[in-house]
């Protein structure tokens, strides 16, 4: 199954179970299904909890917010993740703040999924992960979709959680197989966090690194070419929950690893990886063998050029070059 099936597929069982979920966004009626057909089938199933929308982002969130305030469940498709910035007020303003400004804690149970990132040739303002500009936004959950984290269990803690939460869905990934990795590698779940690992007799870790569910494969890329070329083992940790973060489960192994390298999708400067760095450098300042190593998209607009677009958005070759440069100078 494609991650994007199981996605589609989680949202079927979403509604089936629940009566009080409504989903909303633009373009998601049958036979179309929404931009990547991440709703296909639903609208058949469910015409009256199936909405579509106007184009206009900030009245979509703006409604589903109400729908959550008034105490039903609201998904929101926001056809490609840039545009949530059309959102920004309604989702920081409003939805995150209702959780707490009314006296007392206000159940507020919405998800937002955002379609990002490149590697697609869709240019400047269809390429984007904006993650960074909602870290740290009292109330607000981030999340990214991952080929290790079934998304219907991911839906259900969101919605759980009754707090707004961002879900991150790289575009890519909607046709990668869910629960595949690379043959050299096995994986786990341990809690939240994915670890993948080579699958040899005591492989030690020469380096760690931290990433979001859609840049794995592309980590996983990086470390097959590390092990074979260069004889260098490392483990991969991939969160489901973005934002808060909780590192402590993780801070042993972090301790131990020769390196530790956070790569991210979106562009460099203020981001996600920043405040991971930031808390590791906290709890692990005694033990940490090296400086946190950061890799991101260059601070740059991503053109639409696909050999333009690779120098921009973050690849393979860029996770394996820091590593190399950070172990090796």
């Amino acid at each position: 199954m494609r991650v994007g099936e199981n996605l589609n597929q989680a949202l079927h069982g979403l509604l089936g179970d629940d009566p009080s979920v409504y989903v909303l966004g633009e373009d998601l009626l049958d036979p179309y299904g929404g931009a990547f057909k991440i709703t296909r089938g639903l609208s058949a199933r469910f015409p009256g909890r199936v909405l579509t929308t106007p184009l206009s982002e900030g009245a979509i969130v703006g409604a589903a917010s109400g729908l959550a305030l008034a105490g039903d469940k609201a998904i929101v498709e926001i056809m490609f993740g840039d545009f949530a910035a059309l959102a920004f007020d309604q989702i920081v303003n409003f939805a995150s703040k209702s959780v707490s400004m009314y006296g007392h804690r206000v159940p507020m149970p919405m998800v937002i999924r955002c379609p990002s990132g490149g590697n697609r040739g869709y240019g400047p303002t269809h390429s984007q992960n904006l993650q960074k500009h909602f870290v740290g936004v009292p109330g607000l959950s981030l999340f990214e979709m991952s080929p290790f984290h079934d998304n219907r269990a991911v839906l259900d803690r969101m919605l759980a959680s009754a707090r707004p939460c961002l879900l991150f869905e790289d575009k890519v990934l909607y046709t990668r197989g869910m629960y595949e990795v690379d043959d050299l590698f096995a994986w786990e779940l341990a809690g939240d966090v994915a670890v993948v690992r080579p699958d040899l007799p005591a492989a030690g870790a020469d380096y760690a690194l931290i990433a979001p569910g859609g840049v794995a494969h592309r980590a996983v890329a990086a470390m097959r070419w590390l092990l074979l070329e260069h004889d260098l083992a490392g483990t991969l940790y991939v969160p489901s929950q973005l934002y808060p973060f909780d590192v402590s489960g993780l801070l042993p192994a972090l301790g131990a690893a020769g390196l530790v390298c956070v790569a991210e999708d979106g562009s460099a400067g203020g981001t996600w990886g920043s405040h991971v760095a930031a808390e590791l450098h906290t709890r692990l300042w005694g033990s940490l063998k090296r400086p946190v190593r950061l890799v991101s998209s260059a601070d740059g607009v991503i053109p639409t050029a696909p050999h333009l677009e690779r120098d921009v958005v973050l690849q393979d070759t860029t996770i394996r070059r820091a590593v190399l440069e950070a172990l090796h100078g």
